[in-house]
């Protein structure tokens, strides 16, 4: 049976209004970052895409505050430190092209880029495509200057092989704590001539003094790579194999990264051959049995409060991928780190 007066009541309260006319005090304040004339919005498909639908400001690293920016959304477009399928260096475009991505997260119950200054400031200068050491070199004196200025970075790749030169930056003046999602731990020695390879950045970053590794965690390890990780055991670095993670458990592992992290300062690393093939077959190094997407948001959610001071999203390779799930996935996971970087500020 229809209650004719609550039907009475909702028609008169959205009888007439508009799309864009929210009531809610939260919700209200999201939609009017989005909404102008009462029901416009700006055309998911139209203009010039950037990351999360942020404002561009590719001049900004010409200042030496970074136009006072918060937050940095950055591309990483390099892929020479891979020991398989090329191609990661298609990530930050591929991510870039990706619609419909916030503006809101219904679980930590923020809206980004209406909370803090955030910009796409386009993709690290580097000098040259072909040799790795001067690309790593690049891109530490980059987010040298990034970090000096106050900017928090949230970096797309790229292979993994940029975080250890990116910690160099983060790290420089206090060790940061670490919490590495992956399916690999990424703590092997160097290849063939060069300590620069993605399978190497966080061993690098210990051995630097900018990692601490009793600090870090390092989450959705598999695959039959197990016995390069002997340094993440000797160093004190936590790993929870793919295997221990599931709705049961998930609590205990946030819980642990919780307790691991602690107050310090926290890095977030988010591989995306992390998530199984089956969700997010467009990566250099697939794993099969991984974690699914929303196992991967509730374990991101779970770290809200944590003092996040930067992170990144890596080895998306778009052209194994002909759906864009796999970019789809990643660009969600950017947004969720951005979203605690964004409440770690607070």
């Amino acid at each position: 049976m229809t209650d004719q007066a609550h039907l009475d009541a909702l028609r008169k309260k959205y009888g007439n209004a508009a799309g864009g006319d929210i009531f809610d005090p939260l919700f209200k304040q999201v939609a009017e970052a989005q909404f102008s004339g009462g029901d416009k919005r700006k055309w998911p498909f139209a203009g010039i895409p950037t990351f999360l639908d942020a404002p561009a400001m590719p001049d900004a690293a010409s200042s030496d505050d970074f136009g006072g920016l918060d937050i940095a959304l950055l591309g990483v477009p390099m892929d020479l430190g891979v020991t398989n399928r090329n191609g990661t260096r298609f990530g930050p475009r591929a991510l870039r092209t990706i619609e419909r991505i916030g503006p809101y997260d219904h679980v930590l119950k923020v809206s980004p880029l209406t909370q803090a200054k955030i910009a796409d400031i386009g993709d690290v200068p580097l000098t040259s495509r072909f040799d790795l050491a001067q690309c790593h070199a690049d891109i530490e004196a980059f987010y040298r200057r990034l970090v000096g200025a106050g900017v928090r970075p949230l970096s797309v790749g790229g292979d993994h092989s940029i975080t250890s030169s990116i910690l160099k930056a983060v790290g420089a003046r206090e060790p940061v704590g670490l919490i590495h999602i992956d399916a690999h731990c990424d703590t092997s020695g160097p290849y063939e001539g060069t300590k620069f390879q993605h399978g190497g950045p966080f061993r690098l970053a210990v051995l630097d003094g900018v990692l601490d590794p009793r600090r870090t965690i390092q989450i959705g390890i598999r695959g039959p790579a197990e016995y390069l990780w002997e340094f993440s055991y000797e160093s004190g670095m936590t790993v929870v194999h793919a295997e221990e993670v599931n709705e049961h458990s998930l609590p205990q592992i946030i819980a642990k990264a919780r307790e691991l992290v602690g107050g310090g300062p926290t890095y977030v690393s988010f591989d995306i051959d992390s998530v199984d093939p089956g969700f997010a077959p467009g990566t250099g190094t697939p794993e099969v049995g991984g974690l699914m997407p929303r196992e991967v948001l509730q374990l991101l959610r779970g770290l809200d409060g944590l003092n996040i001071v930067g992170g990144d999203v890596v080895e998306v390779a778009p052209q194994y991928d002909s759906t864009t799930n796999t970019a789809q996935i990643a660009a969600q996971v950017l947004h969720t780190i951005l979203c605690l970087m964004v409440n770690s500020g607070k």
